[in-house]
């Protein structure tokens, strides 16, 4: 069992990984209820487990320890104090503000063990499971077609975005939208309570209390002193710049650089369009090579942060920072824009790094990882049917704990 975060790149031997096997949030997935759980598709609960085991798989049959958010949230709320403690939290961030229905659901839940209730939490709590008895707010009374008073969590299986491990510490993340907040919630009582999960001394960069949005996708460790972070569709220039000011406060990376890119669904966070595959090697998106704007970010001599941008080519860019002679930028599709855009879509760049050339993808993007294969690179392919309808792909399901350092 490895215990404890360090993770200070993408691309060191993966030792470690947070996973969550998808549940039964997916089957709250109707054609009323995707746009408000950010989904675009149903996906079929049965092969989509399926295809979650053999990702899994496929981890541990690389040496990978595979631990998953619900039960490590379970082993962290073994006492019944930290129950109570998360459920009163979990109701705030849920905006459960009726007394009658916060009482029925804090009863509902406790009568639970802890593993049953988180799990719970995460399939969604239906209002036929906790009717009041006697109204003391016009929500117990109002009457509408919503089946739930607590939403399912069903993007819960892209447990990159809730947090990121970084060097020997952890952001719990502010989530964009409030669908997804409470993920953040379980893995902040995972940090805090699972000795297994972060040792004593494991700091957190960030918390889900700040006031500006950041999330996973849009955290890349590219070295042991320099963090990228995304300027995406979810994560602010204010996250950004209090997750940097914290981290090259508190540790000894030197360096965060931020990436410009476009704000749109397609293009969600920066893993969606960039990703780490080897010492001198990423994957990338042809589309977002024009608009793409790098800046520095650092501390001056009095411990504040500055900022400069970079305005170069982001090969040069890259290798200048990564002190490689050159880089290899892999595109998405290759030349073919049509290729390019459909496997962006299904997240052929959003590739998970498990050590320096080896890489797990989707099996359906087949032009992107036949490129991947001639640039040298060991494609782990796992099938994707069911899986790829959330928008994410083998990055985006995986929290690195722990990897061997370069």
């Amino acid at each position: 069992m490895v215990k404890g975060i360090h993770n200070f790149s993408e691309i060191g031997k993966l030792n470690k990984v947070l996973l969550h096997r998808p549940g039964l949030e997916l089957e709250a997935l109707t054609p009323s209820t995707i746009e408000r759980l950010l989904f675009d598709d149903i996906p079929y609960l049965k092969i989509a487990q399926e295809e979650h085991d053999k990702f899994a798989d496929t981890l541990r049959a690389n040496g990978v320890e595979v631990v998953y958010y619900v039960e490590e949230a379970g082993k962290a709320m073994s006492d019944p104090a930290i129950q109570i403690q998360f459920v009163n939290d979990f109701l705030n961030l849920s905006k459960i503000n009726s007394k009658g229905l916060r009482l029925a659901m804090t009863q509902f839940l406790l009568e639970m063990p802890p593993e049953e209730m988180v799990r719970k939490v995460v399939a969604g709590i239906k209002r036929e499971e906790v009717a009041t008895k006697d109204a003391t707010s016009l929500m117990d009374l109002v009457k509408d077609d919503y089946p739930f008073v607590s939403d399912p969590m069903p993007n819960l299986y892209f447990t990159r975005d809730p947090g990121a491990c970084v060097g020997e510490g952890i952001n719990i993340h502010h989530m964009h939208t409030d669908a997804r907040r409470r993920e953040s919630l379980i893995l902040r009582y995972i940090y805090k309570y699972s000795r297994d999960f972060a040792k004593e001394g494991d700091q957190m960069w960030y918390d889900l209390d700040d006031n500006f949005s950041i999330e996973g996708g849009d955290v890349l460790v590219l070295s042991k002193e320099m963090v990228a972070v995304g300027l995406s569709q979810r994560t602010t220039i204010s996250g950004c710049e209090n997750f940097a000011r914290n981290l090259l406060k508190n540790s000894d990376f030197k360096k965060v650089l931020a990436f410009d890119i476009p704000k749109s669904r397609a293009f969600m966070h920066l893993d969606t369009v960039f990703t780490m595959i080897d010492y001198d090697k990423f994957t990338i998106h042809p589309e977002i090579e024009g608009p793409l704007g790098v800046y520095e970010m650092t501390l001056d001599k009095n411990g504040e942060l500055q900022f400069k941008a970079l305005r170069d080519e982001l090969h040069k860019i890259l290798a200048l920072e990564l002190g490689v002679p050159a880089v290899q930028l892999i595109r998405c599709g290759g030349g073919d824009l049509l290729a390019a855009q459909r496997e962006q879509w299904n997240d052929g760049s959003n590739t998970l790094c498990i050590a320096p050339g080896t890489v797990v993808t989707y099996e359906r993007n087949y032009v992107t990882n036949e490129l991947l294969e001639k640039a040298g690179i060991k494609v782990l392919r796992v099938p994707s049917a069911e899986l790829s309808r959330g928008r994410g792909g083998p990055r985006c399901m995986s929290c690195p704990v722990n990897r061997d350092d370069l």
